[in-house]
């Protein structure tokens, strides 16, 4: 039997999957680093709390796995996007790595903007200006940490600098450099004239490779350190949204798939390029080759849940402060939850916005709290599923993998709320599922990824809308878009007070 490693870099942790041939994970592990945020909007993480816990967490597999190490094959990555890493000539770490939800780049979008031009910069990105992407943090450096910026030679993102310390290569893929705003995803080379409009140099970005490419080898010190063999292949990988969408299986027209980790994402699978959502949807290169996927993102979904738990329950597993919210009926008793605490992505794209509760009376326990924020969450994602319908997508299955997954009360919630059948996999690895799909497909086990998905893949459960639900939901959907409006002026002053 043959195995391969997916490694997916998240934003709390980065996990590591062994699966076989068949696709089955035979052992997986996960180790944890510290979040830096020294402000409101802040969000960066030191590059070298990704490598030791990689490296460590690689260790421990191996030394869990009673087969050869010989017989792991290949390796592949997911990770987190958008996060800049820049390097110096001789590619050590200049700084810390600005992370996707670092929200302090505001001016920086907005320069984008009158630089580029808002029509122009669609063309080319398929993208607007968001603070989280990577453009705007590259200009921040410039701009207030000019001494910093002048050593910088190469940007490169979080997974690909892992990969880099794994082979001694340095490489950037696809689905990733979409997420930078310096990619013209359609012809999928990097924008010179985005480059020249803000004085970059273009030797700044990386060499470009598709996801599947076998990209190097594990160098021997890191093989001597964890027991893999100095032979196993190691493949680009994807970004985590392109690689949940493989582990998902959304490798042709009409699939869609809800995503709820520390971010929540809803992606529907595009053919090609030519799809105009005027900008209100990201639209990024997938890593499937000269294919595409459409994207809409809540910032805080499962964060949301985690922050409720941190703060209200810091001493109780997940499983006891969901256990009775099936006994609370929809609308949670009239409240309202917004998941906007660290602003918001789509449809917004406003970084002041912040989170409310809405409608709170003396009558509501902890359960009714916890249901309005598995409700605001779902909500929020359904405004993704709103613009694609829009936009002429039929919706009708829904592959709901992550956090969002495992609770099967939050599972019928997704899917009274979207009106579509929820599908849940017997595997709900996402990401980390989805690099090690790429590293199968890349040693040559399978002709093509959809092959390599019909073996690995199987439907767990299935959940279907319950009509008078629906109902319900599409009433208090209708009340929950007015809050943002109704809140955003509000938000907007308190800025002044927060850290």
């Amino acid at each position: 039997m043959k195995y391969v490693i997916g490694v997916d870099l998240g934003t709390s942790a980065v996990k590591m999957l062994l699966v076989n041939q068949n696709g089955a994970v035979i052992q997986e592990v996960s180790k944890g680093y510290p979040l830096i945020q020294e402000k409101s909007g802040y969000s960066e993480q030191n590059p070298e709390d990704w490598v030791v816990q990689t490296v460590a967490g690689l260790k421990e597999l191996i030394k869990g796995f009673d087969g050869n190490p010989d017989d792991i094959e290949g390796i592949s990555f997911s990770g987190q996007m958008h996060g800049l890493v820049l390097l110096d000539q001789e590619l050590n770490v200049l700084r810390n790595a600005i992370l996707w939800n670092d929200t302090r780049t505001t001016v920086e979008c907005q320069e984008i903007y009158h630089v580029v031009g808002e029509e122009r910069l669609l063309h080319i990105t398929k993208n607007p200006a968001l603070e989280g992407f990577t453009l705007p943090k590259i200009l921040w450096v410039k701009k207030h940490e000019p001494e910093i910026f002048e050593k910088a030679e190469r940007f490169v993102l979080p997974k690909d600098y892992v990969r880099y310390r794994l082979t001694g290569m340095l490489h950037m893929e696809y689905s990733d450099a979409a997420g930078t705003l310096l990619l013209n995803v359609s012809e999928k080379q990097w924008s010179k004239e985005i480059c020249e409009l803000f004085g970059l140099k273009q030797s700044l970005c990386p060499p470009l490779v598709e996801s599947h490419e076998k990209v190097g080898t594990i160098q021997e010190e890191v093989a001597g350190e964890t027991g893999l063999s100095a032979s196993t292949a190691v493949f680009a990988g994807g970004a985590d949204n392109a690689c949940g969408a493989i582990g998902a299986g959304i490798l042709e027209d009409g699939k869609t798939l809800c995503s709820i980790g520390t971010s929540g994402v809803v992606l529907s699978y595009e053919p090609n390029r030519d799809k105009d959502y005027g900008g209100k949807v990201h639209y990024f290169n997938h890593a499937v080759a000269d294919a595409y996927y459409t994207m809409g993102v809540t910032l805080a979904a499962g964060y949301s849940l985690t922050w409720f738990k941190d703060v209200f329950a810091a001493d109780e597993p997940f499983e006891a402060l969901l256990e009775d919210v099936g006994s609370v009926d929809i609308g949670s008793g009239g409240l309202l939850f917004t998941p906007y605490l660290v602003g918001e992505r789509t449809p917004y794209a406003d970084a002041n916005i912040r989170a409310s509760f809405i409608g709170m009376d003396s009558s509501h326990e902890r359960k009714h709290f916890v249901r309005a924020v598995l409700e605001g969450i779902t909500l929020s994602l359904n405004e993704s599923i709103a613009i694609f319908r829009k936009n002429g997508k039929n919706i009708d299955t829904v592959i709901s993998i992550g956090g969002g997954a495992k609770s099967e009360t939050w599972l019928q919630i997704q899917a009274d709320i979207f009106n579509a059948q929820i599908v849940r996999l017997n595997s709900e690895q996402g990401p980390g599922m989805g690099a090690a799909m790429l590293a199968a497909y890349g040693c040559g086990w399978f002709e093509s990824l959809k092959a390599c998905a019909d073996q690995f893949l199987q439907v767990d459960k299935t959940f279907t809308p319950i009509p008078e639900n629906v109902v319900k939901y599409q009433e208090l959907y209708r009340i929950y878009k007015d809050i943002y409006s109704t809140t955003k002026d509000t938000n907007h002053q308190l800025a002044a007070f927060r850290k």
